[in-house]
């Protein structure tokens, strides 16, 4: 059968890698500012990310506060540079603060968008016999560790009456799961947009079943609670959330506009990006960070805290400051089709 040869700037973290945990990351640190005034917001993001929406969406103009960019190769380090007061805010999927909460860190969960999850699938390559994810029992299953995919596929195990414990986990970071993948050496990868548009345009594999209906769809920007204690800075945490909002909302009305802007900032093919972009980026709504959302990730918190993966017992609600919510609509508010 054909192997299909994936670029290698596919198999670097991406912004929807966000959701992932990822390994030994340092940030990308440098002089890119925007804005002026005295206030210095230091905004953690990843390649694709905010400052890529908000300079698409038209957001950077008139600040009269700086934005200093770091950008870091996945969420888990992107959240230790919040808990060291490193970087002021950054945005990262629903299981990196989950992790964060249970090693202690200083961190708040400020904002929240809902989005659907049919870009988190566990993926079969497209000769693969199994037609149900209740086949999975006794297969080999690739997952990056501590991910979002993680709990997806601990999620839609439980759907079909499984354990995680029933299947082969193999934990694998995306390039070596997509090598395995291939090969043949699993027979199922769990992973998250845009590999899952990556394997699925590329014609490589199908989906076997998606996060859509299993897991929260939510996404977050996460704060240093010293900067929230900085009135001004405060204030400039406030504007910013607001930019990104009316950002996100430019998508909605702009997804090839966007998947271009994304495509070229990543390396992403284009029909990869816009794909993805269809998938699951466009279908993202701001909602308020309010009890329902912290009942969604305090359910992932005792999950991975069941499974040992996270050393004590954790209050996600201890980690949230809903003081931005202003008249967002709640967490359970549909994603966008």
């Amino acid at each position: 059968m054909r192997r299909h040869l994936v670029p290698a700037a596919l198999l670097l973290p991406l912004p929807l890698l966000l959701t992932s945990c990822g390994g030994d990351s340092a940030a990308e640190t440098g002089a890119r500012t925007d804005g002026s005034g005295s206030v210095t917001l230091s905004v953690g993001d990843q390649k694709g990310g905010s400052e890529a929406i908000l300079r698409a969406a038209g957001e950077l103009k008139n600040l009269d506060y700086r934005i200093k960019w770091s950008t870091f190769t996945s969420g888990p380090p992107l959240l230790e540079a919040v808990n060291a007061g490193a970087v002021d805010i950054g945005g990262v999927g629903n299981t990196p603060p989950v992790f964060a909460a249970g090693a202690g860190s200083k961190i708040s969960v400020v904002a929240a968008w809902h989005g659907r999850s049919r870009g988190d699938a566990v993926l079969v390559r497209k000769d693969s016999r199994l037609t149900s994810p209740k086949q999975l029992k006794g297969k080999s299953v690739a997952v990056a560790q501590g991910s979002s995919a993680h709990y997806q596929l601990v999620a839609s195990l439980a759907a079909v009456g499984l354990r995680l414990k029933d299947v082969k986990v193999k934990y694998l970071q995306p390039a070596d799961a997509l090598a395995a993948f291939n090969s043949g050496k699993v027979d199922a990868w769990a992973v998250w947009d845009p590999y899952t548009s990556q394997v699925l345009q590329a014609k490589q594999g199908r989906v076997l079943t998606t996060g859509d209906g299993v897991t929260n769809g939510l996404s977050f920007q996460v704060a240093s609670p010293a900067a929230l204690r900085n009135s001004k800075k405060a204030a400039a945490v406030k504007d910013y959330l607001a930019r990104l909002r009316r950002a996100q909302d430019w998508v909605h009305g702009h997804q090839a506009e966007w998947a271009k802007v994304w495509a070229k900032d990543t390396g992403l093919p284009y029909d990869v990006a816009f794909a993805s972009v269809r998938r699951t980026n466009a279908t993202r709504v701001a909602v308020a960070v309010d009890k329902p959302l912290v009942a969604s990730e305090q359910r992932i918190a005792d999950t991975f805290t069941e499974l040992n993966l996270i050393p004590k017992k954790v209050d996600f609600g201890d980690f949230v400051d809903p003081r931005f919510n202003g008249d967002l609509p709640p967490s359970t508010t549909p994603a966008k089709h």
